[in-house]
């Protein structure tokens, strides 16, 4: 699903204009956003757990060259599905 069909989905969901829909989409993605990037939990009921994870250094190759380098420490963020999204998704595979 892209952001264009998510504000459709929700538009028609929801009984709104497509751009009142899309103001509280973006609204929703710019706190997400947010809150991720000053690291905290975001936590949505049924459906995860987005937080920031660091990803330790470590070493790895150089594709062209093959010469050994260190890849630096970086934050990324980690998403945790919930337990009902999970059973959501298993349930559908049996479909």
């Amino acid at each position: 699903m892209t952001k264009f069909e998510l504000i459709e989905r929700f538009a028609k969901e929801n009984n709104l204009k497509k751009s009142e829909a899309e103001k509280y989409v973006n609204s929703v993605i710019k706190l997400l956003s947010e809150a991720i990037a000053k690291e905290e939990r975001v936590f949505i009921p049924g459906f995860g757990v987005f937080n920031i994870r660091v990803r330790k250094a470590r070493k790895g190759r150089n594709p062209r060259t093959g010469k050994e380098i260190t890849i630096p420490e970086k934050k990324v963020v980690a998403f945790t599905a919930a337990k009902v999204l999970k059973e959501a998704i298993q349930n559908q595979k049996k479909k």
